[in-house]
């Protein structure tokens, strides 16, 4: 079931707001801006200007909380080594290159320690998230500016005009294109495995985003990206980004998991999506990941693939609130309560009688409005609308219209074994129109 939220704009809105909160919002840094491909083999000066050595590297240190990462120090080559230079020791950090502050220097070899990553190695030319466009980009370049004592890492320019002032004559590298720099702070990083940089380490901005915004993110990265990123969420949050997937860019996420994770995130998905997920995947495919689950859930599910999908039975999910008619209305808002990770595709009740068999579909509204003390039985006043799980899809479609309610139950033999929401129905007729994509903001 696509889930999409009313509108992008108060969203989009909000995040220019904080946007003007960000350093580069800030004119003497942006002003300041150095630009990292630009001073990468640049001289290394003392401070009596003799050279000592050529820029090989920018070490930076961040835990995933801090906004902008502190630069800790240089990897500079002297002669036929690989030194350190203390960011202390930095005097002025220029485009031409570095002016150290004191003329001794005691040069350490480079050896990176935890926590640190090589801006130029780690970093420039990989994806990266921004969590404020909500869109995967590559950095083309990286910019530093003094801020307050400190040089920190403070933007990421994504145009592809960096990328060409790469590639031309040197006097073109040291020219940063500020119009185009995305503030750090928006930015997510996925690193080489050797920076030592995972998204297991908080992250507020991804966790703010939706389930929608997710799956966009999701289909934009590279496999080893796309698992990093999965691998941080909770499974709630992984399965929610999955169900808005397209078809085919779920299908070969699920591919490339391996069998345990495939199975844990299809098993904990909706029914009805994890029905549609595993119909894309081969006999084989299925039965591997069938393998990997708990055995009520895969009999479940493997239930639900025995449904043709042109069928309400296809389509349905099988998360359905069933309560007898004694049942008080005290007692259904504790069942409701228990099944809130479900609240989306819940609209009503079906109450059944001591055989189980379904009296009348309840809405919510109508359960909020009686006490709890009453009985749910009281509440059965009229016939409700119901299919059987081998009803076209186009049958469901008139019921549902005729109905006028947001959801439609599914009955075997009078008894619920299924419920299909509106949009379930159009996503199954039109399935060519595809989920809904968040407008990116203009850089």
């Amino acid at each position: 079931m696509v889930r999409r939220p009313p509108s992008p704009a108060g969203a989009l809105r909000r995040r220019r707001r904080a946007r003007s909160e960000q350093l580069l919002a800030r004119r003497a840094v942006r002003e300041s801006l150095v630009s990292l491909a630009g001073l990468i083999g640049r001289p290394v000066r003392h401070q009596g200007g003799a050279e000592i050595g050529r820029l090989v590297d920018v070490v930076a240190r961040w835990d995933g909380v801090t906004r902008y990462p502190p630069i800790t120090g240089l990897v500079v080559r002297v002669a036929r080594r690989l030194a350190f230079v203390p960011a202390g020791q930095i005097g002025e950090l220029t485009h031409d290159g570095v002016i150290l502050s004191s003329a001794r220097l005691d040069l350490q070899d480079f050896e990176r320690r935890p926590g640190e990553v090589m801006l130029a190695r780690d970093v420039l030319d990989h994806q990266l998230v921004d969590v404020d466009g909500v869109q995967v980009i590559r950095a083309a370049d990286l910019y530093l500016a003094p801020v307050l004592g400190r040089i920190l890492l403070v933007g990421v320019d994504v145009s592809a005009a960096s990328l060409v002032r790469r590639l031309g004559p040197s006097r073109w590298r040291t020219r940063p294109t500020p119009e185009r720099v995305i503030d750090w702070a928006s930015i997510q990083p996925f690193s080489d495995p050797q920076a030592l940089v995972h998204l297991r380490v908080p992250h507020s901005g991804l966790r703010a985003l939706s389930a929608g915004e997710l799956a966009d993110l999701l289909e934009d990265l590279g496999r080893d990206e796309r698992q990093e990123l999965l691998e941080s969420l909770e499974p709630e949050a992984a399965a929610d980004a999955l169900e808005e997937m397209e078809p085919g860019e779920l299908e070969a996420l699920l591919r490339e998991a391996p069998p345990e994770q495939a199975a844990a995130l299809v098993a904990a998905m909706e029914p009805d999506e994890a029905a549609d997920a595993l119909r894309g995947l081969a006999g084989d495919e299925r039965a591997e990941l069938f393998e990997n689950m708990e055995p009520e859930r895969a009999q479940q599910l493997a239930g639900l693939l025995e449904y043709p999908a042109s069928t309400a039975g296809g389509i349905m999910t099988t998360e359905v609130v069933v309560v007898p008619a004694s049942e008080t209305i005290a007692g259904v808002k504790r069942r409701l309560a228990e099944m809130q990770d479900h609240k989306t595709d819940i609209d009503a009740v079906a109450v059944v009688d001591g055989e189980g068999r379904l009296l009348d579909d309840v809405a919510l509204f109508d359960l909020l409005l009686t006490p709890d003390d009453r009985h749910v039985g009281q509440l059965v006043d009229e016939e409700c609308a119901v299919v059987t799980p081998d009803t076209p899809l186009d049958d469901v479609a008139q019921r549902l219209i005729e109905s006028r309610w947001s959801s439609i139950l599914v009955v075997d033999d009078d008894r619920p074994v299924g419920r299909i929401l509106a949009d379930d129905v159009i996503d199954a007729l039109v399935p060519g129109r595809g989920r809904f994509h968040f407008p990116r903001l203009l850089q």
